[in-house]
């Protein structure tokens, strides 16, 4: 038995946000192409409700005999993400009506990749992990491929389904081997297992196939391309709203689930070298790019190996760390990725790095936001990245870790590079042709995610006390 009211309070937003997208099919198959434009409206509207009622629903309860179970942990997490899901989703409304592609099921995929994102976060078992995990990929497939009438979407959705379906095949398999060993499903159960051999690799073929999801080396040869080839908007959900979900689930099967000494020991050297694998190669990759998109995609590596240097933290370390620099992460992505929605030339989006030239000549306030928003995705001082990796760095400096405080370094020196060439091109390279006019709500998103960075880099004291709470939950 379990207490119904408990479960709808704490679990509603899930349970809202499945209501809300069959109430959309429904909508949409009554209603046709007059639902196009209502349903971008009606989906972000949903996810701010989840958000919200995720803030304000209760902590610590538990649902469906332990398969779910919820804290604030990951409720920081599903507020970041429902929130950076509903802007992402209001960014492509315009985007996909000049490419004739606004279609209602567009936003019918974000509100059920985003009911993916809340199982697997609520996620305390397995079998609900797994489930979670997989509503999430096969909505985000679809997505990648949304533009049908292009070959380099559907070559990005092809090559995601294909390698997608294979991270998932490692996943379960090592899900498999985990049960087979430690006699349960359950993470308490997994806790309480005698560490061997079988759990050790079992344990290895989930990390791996966690690692495809947030896209650290060496299993990340799909992200450039898909960065690259999917629509804009569909991108600027990828980068957001499941990087901060899957890097929060990362951290809580290997901290709830694996905890033992001897197993930590092990996933906390499996879990650095994919961290310095990934920040060497997101760095070095980075560096070749001339297209802005596949140069934002190597970003991407290098930053979520900055994220497993906190998880590789351990939980008392760690966690805090993760959360701010996951959060300073999210705001500065959706903000670049509205900027590329905003950059027009020549009745085409900008797309190569030679094309920002004389952006400052032709439009000075939003060089300079989307400058702020680079200067905070690159770590530097004066906005809310600098926090997230010296917040790493802390973590890192506080469990020893001293080989990663070293590729850290040497990842964000090489990363000034790259990301000093874009503010060049934008303020001192000569100017082509001027950029039209977009979507004013898209360019206000440059705006506001600037704003946000700069203020939380001033007023970080109520965010990182809020982060560190959440995280302190996770603290055995």
């Amino acid at each position: 038995m379990f207490d119904l009211h408990a479960m709808n309070l704490a679990f509603g937003s899930e349970i809202f946000l499945i209501v809300a997208g069959l109430a959309g099919v429904l909508a949409g198959a009554l209603l046709g192409d007059k639902f196009n434009t209502l349903s971008f409206r009606f989906g972000a509207v949903s996810l701010v409700i989840a958000a919200i009622w995720v803030a304000l629903a209760p902590q610590g309860a538990v649902a469906f005999g332990g398969l779910l179970a919820t804290g604030p942990f990951v409720n920081f997490a599903k507020v970041v993400a429902y929130l950076s899901a509903a802007i992402a989703l209001m960014m492509a409304d315009g985007f996909l009506g000049r490419h004739g592609l606004k279609r209602y099921e567009y936003s019918l995929l974000i509100i059920f990749a985003s009911v993916g994102i809340g199982v697997m976060l609520s996620s305390a078992n397995l079998m609900t992990l797994y489930l979670g995990v997989e509503t999430l990929s096969l909505s985000s497939y679809v997505l990648a491929s949304f533009h049908r009438d292009s070959q380099r979407s559907a070559e990005a959705g092809l090559k995601y389904f294909v390698l997608g379906a294979l991270a998932s095949g490692l996943l379960l398999y090592g899900m498999s081997l985990v049960y087979g060993f430690a006699g349960g499903t359950s993470y308490a159960e997994i806790a309480a297992a005698e560490p061997g051999i079988g759990l050790l690799f079992g344990m290895v073929l989930m990390i791996t196939g966690l690692a495809f999801k947030v896209s650290a080396a060496p299993m990340h040869v799909w992200t450039p391309d898909v960065y690259e080839g999917a629509p804009s908007p569909v991108v600027a959900f990828f980068a957001t709203a499941p990087k901060m979900a899957s890097m929060v689930v990362f951290a809580v099967i290997l901290y709830v689930a694996f905890p033992q000494p001897e197993a930590f020991k092990n996933w906390q050297l499996i879990i650095s070298i994919i961290a310095i694998t990934s920040m060497l190669v997101g760095a070095f990759g980075a560096l070749l790019q001339t297209n802005l998109k596949r140069l934002l995609g190597y970003s991407s590596i290098a930053n979520m190996g900055y994220g497993l240097v906190a998880i590789a933290a351990g939980a008392e370390y760690g966690a805090q760390a993760l959360l701010i620099f996951m959060s300073a992460y999210v705001v500065a992505s959706i903000g670049l990725f509205g900027g590329v929605l905003s950059m027009h030339r020549e009745g085409g989006m900008v797309e190569s790095i030679s094309e920002l030239s004389g952006l400052a000549r032709y439009r000075p306030a939003f060089a300079m936001a989307l400058s702020v928003l680079i200067i905070s995705v690159a770590g530097f001082p004066l906005a809310f990245g600098f926090l997230g990796k010296l917040a790493i760095f802390e973590a890192a400096l506080s469990a020893g870790l001293i080989p990663l405080i070293v590729v850290l370094v040497l990842s964000s020196v090489i990363a000034f590079g790259y990301y000093l060439r874009l503010i060049l091109v934008i303020w001192v390279n000569e100017p082509a042709a001027p950029f039209e006019k977009v979507d004013g709500w898209v360019t206000g998103t440059v705006f506001l995610a600037a704003l946000a960075s700069i203020a939380l880099f001033i007023f970080v004291s109520p965010f990182s006390d809020l982060a560190g709470a959440a995280a302190a939950s996770l603290i055995l």
